[in-house]
Parts: structure tokens; sequence; C-alpha cells
């Protein structure tokens, strides 16, 4: 089953801007999620870079380098580079004509899959949980888990204020443009955000904010269902690395990356801090 939010979605296109609707707002104050701003720059990616299907979007970096006013964003991209085999796109926010935040993506195209037994790592996917009955007014789905049971997952962000393993499963309900059905690649670039706190979350929450997160993907997301597990995280002079694994129902399909900066002092809501 998969559910349905009565939101319209995160952004509403005005002309040639978007609007952040009010649930578009972020755990770090009256600023957009970087969750909505990566997926919103993977949005302008795709839909500015042509029709062919055979192209796949296999890496995007988004830079957060300003915070996102709940304000209309202008948007632009450009593609660097267009050859038979790759395409390298830049897309850019801008707010009073200032930028905000961009990304980088290459697209790749697909071909014959060669014989492949290279080591893939190990990683531990928790079950998917079924969908719930009902939702309520919540705009996304969250199963989190965290410790060693990965048979039990809560719906906040509780689970990861711990010093264990951390997974999540995520299924976007809300349009992230009103009127703008979900891709999978799109899907995809909304979860990558959420790397930076579940690499980032220990025993006394969550002391970093990401600047970053880089989604490396070997093939589009099949279904509405996403998970992540943290693979590691280090920390040194108040600056962050972290990776995990991204996967759906059928398996891994990528990892995401995030940089971050130490942020003391923030005590996130457990219910709405799993975006940047």
């Amino acid at each position: 089953m998969t559910t349905t939010s009565s939101a319209a979605g995160f952004f509403v296109p005005d002309g040639d801007t978007f609007v952040p609707a009010p649930i578009a707002r972020g755990p770090w104050g009256e600023t957009v999620s970087g969750t909505y701003v990566g997926g919103l720059l993977g949005h302008v990616v795709e839909r500015d870079t042509g029709a062919d299907a055979e192209m796949h979007p296999a890496r995007l970096t988004v830079d957060l380098l300003r915070p996102v006013a709940m304000a209309p964003v202008h948007t632009m991209s450009t593609v660097v580079r267009r050859g038979r085999r790759l395409c390298l796109v830049d897309a850019e926010l801008l707010q009073a004509g200032t930028v905000v935040a961009r990304a980088s993506a290459l697209l790749l195209r697909r071909g014959p899959q060669p014989p492949d037994d290279a080591w893939p790592g190990e990683v531990s996917m928790p079950p998917l949980p079924p969908d719930p009955a009902e939702i309520g007014d919540r705009t996304t789905v969250l199963w989190v888990f965290g410790g060693t049971d990965a048979s039990t997952a809560t719906t906040d962000l509780s689970a990861w204020q711990q010093c264990g393993p951390k997974a999540v499963w995520v299924q976007e309900i809300t349009p992230l443009v009103a009127g703008v059905e979900l891709t999978p690649f799109v899907r995809a670039a909304i979860a990558g955000d959420y790397a930076s706190s579940l690499t980032n979350f220990g025993s006394t929450g969550l002391p970093f904010i990401n600047a970053d997160y880089t989604l490396s993907l070997s093939r589009l997301p099949d279904g509405p269902h996403l998970g992540l597990a943290a693979l590691t995280h280090q920390s040194h002079d108040g600056i962050s690395t972290g990776v995990g694994t991204v996967f759906d129902h059928r398996g891994p399909i990528g990892s995401a990356t995030v940089t971050a900066l130490a942020n003391p002092g923030f005590s996130p809501a457990l219910s709405g801090a799993a975006g940047g």
C-alpha cells in the first residue's frame, strides 16, 4: 500500500519561482529544510537535462551555502558538458539575487553489465515495516531504527540518540512541487540529506550541521520506499564526515556522504530533525 498526504506540496510553483510551503520548514529555524533544498535541486536537474531515458543520474552533490529563507526561490541550471556517455549539469537556487544552494549532477549512459565480483561491503538492512493505516497530518513516513535491535522501529528520531548502529526507512508521501509527481530520482535526492542526521547523531543529540551531501546511485530506487544505514562517522576539530548506504526493497543502490560542522547548543525536536 502507498499512503497519500493531503498536503499539496513542499513548494508551490509561481511563475518562474518556487514558494516554500510551511511544511518545508526545517529544524534549524525559519528556513527550508536541507532535505527539500536538495530535492528541489534534483527536480531542477531532472527537469532541465532533456528526455534521454538512458542517461542515469549517477551522482548528485548538493552544497548548502546559506540558509534558504521561507521565501520564493529562483532556479537556474547549466549543462556544463553533454557527451555521448556522460552529461554534467550545474544547478542553483537563488534568493534576492544571491546563490543560497547549488548542485552538480553527473549523468552516465546505461549499457551492458560486465561480470562484477568486486566486494560490495556489508550493510545491515532492517526489514521494511508495513505502511501505516492512517498518516494523520504527516507529510513523510519514517521508520527509525537504532542500536542492535533491527526488529523495532520508532516514528521519531529518539532511536538515533545513542552510540550504536542507525538506519531508517522513509516514504515521501507529499509532492515536492505541487502538481508534479515525485520521480525516483527526486525521491533519492530528498533522501540523501537524511545521511547527515543518520551519521552524526550520538548519545548527546545532534551536534553537527551538514554543509553538503553527495548522493551516488548505481540505479534508481524501485518503489516509494527508500532506506539508509549508517556506515561511518569521523570527527575532529569540529568537522565531521559520514557515509551511509542507500537501499530500496531490492537491496543496496548507492551511498550518501556528508560533511558537517559543529553546531553547539542545538537541541533538535526528535520528531522533525531527520533532514538538515
